[in-house]
């Protein structure tokens, strides 16, 4: 049996409580043993959660930690303590990765154990790993991504007819929009998931302090009307693109015939560019309980396999990207087009 904490009992740690526990029999076929989670850690006071960090890592019996907490603070702390003691972590956390990821995967080599977040990027959707072995082999040259459920709901509702307002509105009132929808609408969140994409394709570090970033608040439904006049829909995108060393979060047009045209509601899609292997569609739920904690076991997976061991998660040795602008808009146009 592999004894395993969660650290965050929100909705992201209490879904890989959840997946751990409904898919025992899935878990063991895939790992060869079982999972069992020996400890919750929580700041708030819940009957049968530990407060206290150090329990956790003083404990020889855990191998691995998931860090489902969100922000900088403790998450970084825990995750760093965690990793010099040889406990895997592994992580739904953006803004940590982008933050911290490089110096906390050197921490994790040196100790010989494992920093893995494929939850941080496209929620369900396999695509970091994906990209770290399946593509390994291509040189990839561009990235587009739809990678915001919360902006592509509204983007939908939108091109239905409803201002920007409203549809944030109807967002928020299904729990698909925090009550400060800042993060989503102005781009943050999808600029951190690209810059991570970008740093894992180019073998430099892309900070989210670099990346291009404009929200869809200046959106209104004549846009749409406009765009679907020519045959498009609009849609927030975070566009990677090697040749120039740019990264951009910004609203595209995007043609009828692109796959990431019908990509709608709170679904995720991402097209990679490869020089061999041509286009790669992903397509998912890109946030979401029970998705985002599907992701994170599996890394638990990944980890478990090889304690003792790193997994390779190509962040390590990044030195930081020398970024350029990406290529400006045509004169007289509200959007780029893909």
């Amino acid at each position: 049996m592999i004894n395993v904490a969660i650290l965050g009992l929100g909705t992201v740690g209490s879904g890989v409580a959840e997946v751990i526990e409904q898919n025992q029999n899935e878990i063991k076929k895939a790992l060869g043993d079982n999972l069992h989670v020996k400890y919750i850690l929580d700041i708030r006071d819940i009957p049968g959660v530990v407060n206290d960090i150090n329990i956790i890592v003083n404990d020889p019996d855990i191998k691995v930690i998931c860090e489902t907490m969100g922000g900088k603070e403790p998450a970084y702390t825990y995750t760093h303590l965690a990793l010099e003691r040889g406990i895997s972590v592994c992580t739904s956390n953006k803004e940590l990765v982008d933050a911290y990821g490089v110096e906390l995967s050197a921490i994790a080599r040196e100790h010989h154990c494992s920093y893995l977040f494929e939850a941080s990027v496209g929620g369900g959707i396999p695509l970091l790993r994906t990209i770290r072995e399946a593509c390994g082999q291509e040189k990839i040259s561009q990235i587009a991504g739809i990678l915001n459920g919360t902006c592509n709901y509204i983007l939908t509702n939108m091109k239905a007819g409803k201002d920007f307002a409203t549809a944030l509105k109807e967002a928020q009132e299904k729990g698909f929009a925090e009550r400060n929808p800042a993060a989503d609408v102005e781009g943050h969140d999808t600029a951190r998931k690209i810059a991570i994409l970008a740093s894992l394709v180019s073998g430099k570090k892309f900070s989210y302090e670099q990346v291009e970033c404009e929200g869809i608040t200046n959106i209104t439904p004549e846009d749409f009307a406009q765009a679907e006049a020519k045959g498009m829909s609009i849609k927030l995108l975070g566009v990677y693109n090697a040749e120039n060393s740019s990264v951009i979060v910004a609203p595209f047009l995007v043609k009828n015939s692109h796959p990431l045209y019908n990509v709608n509601d709170v679904f995720n899609g991402v097209m990679l560019h490869g020089n061999m292997v041509d286009n790669l569609m992903f397509y998912g739920r890109g946030a979401g309980k029970l998705p985002t904690a599907s992701a994170v076991v599996s890394d638990v997976i990944e980890c478990a396999k090889n304690i003792g061991k790193n997994i390779n998660n190509k962040f390590a040795d990044l030195a930081p990207a020398n970024v350029n602008k990406f290529p400006a808009k045509n004169p007289g146009e509200k959007f780029r087009t893909l």
